[in-house]
């Protein structure tokens, strides 16, 4: 009789396990969507609303805000959100960067006001971009700099390797890992974190496709495009060793540039952000 109870509890703890992973991993590619319901008005800023799709098939909503002086001869930017957010959280880099470029804001698939059904934590939000930077290109942009916080410079370290049509890319808060991040997020939990990270990856693979076997930090290998690197120390979101690996998988990119301030949380930006965010776009060759 004992025997048998505890088969049962033992397939009742592992159902129940098995159960967790899963709901899990649906939060994660299922978060709550937030919208700031910012636009560029509230800058006082002029803008096209652009609808684009992707090659899987997505509905992708931007904003086109052109340079405010002779826009045909300044350069043009990718600003990609974080997660969870929108393009509405961006505007306040997006205006100070806007005297100097033209500026392209989109919402990744499943957030804000862009279709799709669930987040792939940058694995086809590599497309989003691309169907971004192909808009860009129609309106003669050859080459653009992509501007990324968190998801959205993860997701612009993962296109650049591929993608020649991006010149530099200025990431701030990105990942280096999926698998990593997981276990960060599971710190609490070391021991079980470790049989629950591989099933909640299963589930994201099998069902919406979210690939962690390909990572920022690999794609920053065979990165030769200039990439600018922020990520504060006290990040308490993604912690400070992603910048860290980020720093040694670039460390033959000779035009890697890195700036890891002391202080500020995650999405806290340092003072002179815009300002060397914007120094460092002006350096490369834009167009």
């Amino acid at each position: 009789m004992i025997y048998k109870k505890a088969i049962l509890y033992f397939f009742i703890f592992i159902t129940g396990f098995i159960g967790i992973s899963f709901w899990s991993a649906w939060l994660v590619t299922h978060p709550a969507r937030i919208e700031s319901g910012l636009t560029p008005q509230n800058f006082n800023l002029l803008f096209e609303e652009i609808a684009l799709t992707t090659k899987d098939n997505i509905s992708i909503v931007g904003w086109f805000i052109s340079a405010k002086i002779s826009p045909k001869q300044k350069p043009a930017l990718v600003i990609l959100h974080g997660y969870p957010a929108e393009k509405g959280d961006m505007l306040f880099i997006a205006s100070t960067l806007q005297p100097d470029f033209n500026i392209f804001l989109i919402d990744f698939r499943y957030f804000g006001k862009s279709g799709g059904s669930f987040t792939t934590l940058g694995t086809k939000e590599r497309f989003d971009l691309e169907a971004a930077i192909d808009f860009l290109e129609s309106r003669g942009f050859k080459r653009v700099g992509v501007l990324g916080f968190s998801l959205g410079g993860a997701t612009a370290i993962l296109q650049a390797e591929q993608d020649s049509r991006i010149a530099a890319v200025a990431s701030y808060a990105s990942f280096a890992d999926l698998t990593l991040l997981g276990k960060d997020a599971y710190a609490h939990i070391p021991i079980i974190r470790e049989a629950l990270i591989p099933l909640m990856k299963f589930w994201m693979q099998v069902l919406w496709g979210v690939d962690t076997a390909h990572s920022p930090r690999e794609a920053a290998e065979n990165l030769a495009t200039p990439i600018l690197v922020v990520h504060t120390k006290q990040d308490e979101q993604i912690p400070f060793h992603h910048a860290e690996l980020l720093r040694e998988a670039l460390e033959n990119n000779q035009r890697a540039e890195f700036y890891f301030p002391e202080t500020g949380l995650h999405g806290e930006l340092p003072a002179d952000f815009e300002k060397r965010v914007k120094e460092f776009f002006m350096k490369h060759d834009l167009r």
